[in-house]
Formats: C-alpha cells, structure tokens, sequence
C-alpha cells in the first residue's frame, strides 16, 4: 500500500476513533476493573480487547473501539445470530467472533455517539436487530459490516 494511502487510512481511522470515544470510555469504564478479576488487554479488530472478561450474559461485546470478550481471545467460531435463535436454517458455516465484533467496531466508528441509541432502538441484542444482522454478514464474507447496507448477501 502506498504512503499515502496508508496515511489517509490512518487519519481515517482517528477520526472513527475520535467520534466513537463516548462508547469507547464506556467500554474502558467497565473493561479496566474487570483487570483485576483477570481480564487481559490487547490490541485487535481496531479496539483495546478486554479477553477473559469476567462479567455479562454475552461471549463478547464491543463499546466503540473497545471489545469486551469472555473467551482467553476472539479467534473462537459461532454460528450465526439468527441461526441461533431458529431464525434461518442451520447451514454449517461458521463466522470468527473478533470478525463479528469489528463489524461492530466500525459500525460504532461510522455512527459516533448515536451508536448505542440506534442499535438499541432497532431491538438491542437480538437475531432482528439490523446491527447484528449486519455484523453475522461482515463475519461470514468480509462484507457488508453497514446496517442498512443494500445489495449486500
């Protein structure tokens, strides 16, 4: 990748970052504790990931550019969102976890502060929630991480 290229990427990327801090500080407000009980920091899927997470319902969870996991990392395979809850045949195919909770990265990076209000006003944690939807696409085909994206298997 040219120079140049490289470094729009980068500013790109700070501006995400920058939008999606408000999520972000959530996400380190409730992952630094979790150090404590054993959780580990790393660097992947553009976020600070909070492994061996100690706490909530969830395998993992993504606060803007942070990803709270409970798993030791998030190379782990699952079914589909919507396979899961009896809403689309059981096809076999598998997605990487970190891959779905990027989609959620970049969605937080995209939406900013309006984020958590949207994903929760199209259903919070569910397999008809758009977001998720979206994110089980991105962690199938690399592909398609926009909630309302068009066009996109």
């Amino acid at each position: 990748m040219k120079p140049s290229v490289r470094l729009l990427h980068a500013f790109v990327f700070g501006l995400g970052a920058l939008w999606a801090l408000p999520n972000t500080l959530l996400g380190l407000l409730l992952g630094l504790p979790a150090l404590a009980f054993g959780a580990r920091l790393r660097l992947g899927e553009g976020a600070l990931v909070f492994v061996r997470y100690p706490w909530g319902p969830g395998v993992a969870l993504a606060l803007g550019n942070t990803i709270l996991c409970k798993d030791p990392s998030l190379d782990g395979r699952c079914i589909t969102y919507a396979e899961r809850h009896g809403l689309a045949p059981r096809s076999g195919a598998t997605l990487r976890l970190g891959d779905h909770e990027r989609a959620h990265v970049l969605q937080a990076m995209a939406l900013g502060p309006f984020f958590l209000p949207l994903y929760f006003l199209c259903g919070g944690i569910s397999a008809r929630n758009r977001f998720e939807q979206a994110a089980d696409r991105y962690g199938l085909t690399g592909r398609g991480w926009w909630p309302w994206a068009r066009g996109v298997p």
